[in-house]
């Protein structure tokens, strides 16, 4: 029980049950026409959900795995491998939950197979090195965030301008929390030579690049809203929660307060996926 309780902390199981409930919910309230039977019907959907899970599970597995002396600076309660699994056992279960997803995928359709050999890959890739560079490895995280809601697109084909919105808006708030997290974890990064953004050009600066990706993240939302009167509502709250967020990171110094603020994106995530029950 102890060793099933340390993978599913490894594999980040709660991140894993927003990953899941977000594809269902973009299938179920994006996706014309569909009724609620139709969807729980629909079996390949489940397959579809299920392969991301394996490839993202993977995606933290291999990660962890290149990050063990960096998080034993940063987050030491939350080391797994080499403490509760062996390094070996690890790799091995990297490379099972990467085929099964690869897999499962091409049950699917060649475009969802090909997303998730994609996306194994750029986890691979941003663990291996992309991380460790200034913004390369935000951008790729964010990019996969936004792909998550997108691959559900790629089943259905249908409702592509709302998908895109909610793709988009994911992308940005997934980028957002990532150059947090990199403020966050300062310390750790700079003693182990990673030149992540705020190592590269300071914590000063970088708050100017995500005031700027806060502006660019509402115009892009607003742009890509069509049904104005049914979005408002979410759209004067989206506005009102990233002004809070930009005043709190104006006086953010600690890594107390980038966890805070790291928690706070996650709560504009869960509005943005409330907001599609509602379309």
């Amino acid at each position: 029980m102890n060793s099933l309780f340390q993978l599913l902390k490894l594999i980040r199981f709660p991140n894993l049950a927003i990953i899941a409930i977000t594809q269902f919910i973009v299938a179920l309230f994006l996706i014309e026409p569909t009724t609620f039977a139709g969807i729980i019907g629909d079996y390949q959907l489940f397959i579809l959900i299920i392969s991301t899970l394996f490839i993202a599970s993977a995606g933290y597995i291999i990660n962890d795995y290149y990050d063990i002396k960096i998080d034993y600076v940063n987050k030491p309660d939350r080391v797994v491998i080499g403490k509760h699994i062996k390094r070996r056992q690890v790799l091995i279960i990297h490379s099972i939950f990467n085929f099964t997803g690869i897999a499962l995928g091409a049950s699917i359709s060649w475009w969802i197979m090909g997303v998730n050999i994609l996306a194994a890959f750029l986890l691979w890739l941003y663990s291996n090195q992309l991380k460790r560079l200034p913004l390369w490895g935000n951008l790729t995280v964010s990019f996969l965030t936004g792909l998550s809601v997108f691959t559900v697109y790629l089943h259905y084909y249908s409702n592509l301008e709302s998908i895109l919105m909610y793709a988009s808006f994911a992308f940005f708030i997934s980028l957002i929390r990532e150059i947090i997290k990199d403020l966050e974890d300062m310390e750790g990064d700079e003693k182990f030579g990673c030149k992540t953004l705020p190592i590269s050009i300071g914590a000063t600066r970088t708050k100017k690049v995500i005031y700027g990706i806060n502006i660019l993240f509402v115009m892009v939302v607003f742009y890509l809203t069509k049904n104005w009167q049914m979005f408002l509502p979410f759209l004067i709250t989206l506005v009102i929660i990233l002004s809070f967020f930009c005043a709190k990171l104006f006086f953010a110094d600690k890594k107390q307060n980038y966890a805070q603020l790291s928690s706070i994106a996650k709560v504009i995530m869960v509005i943005g996926i409330a907001s599609m029950t509602f379309t």
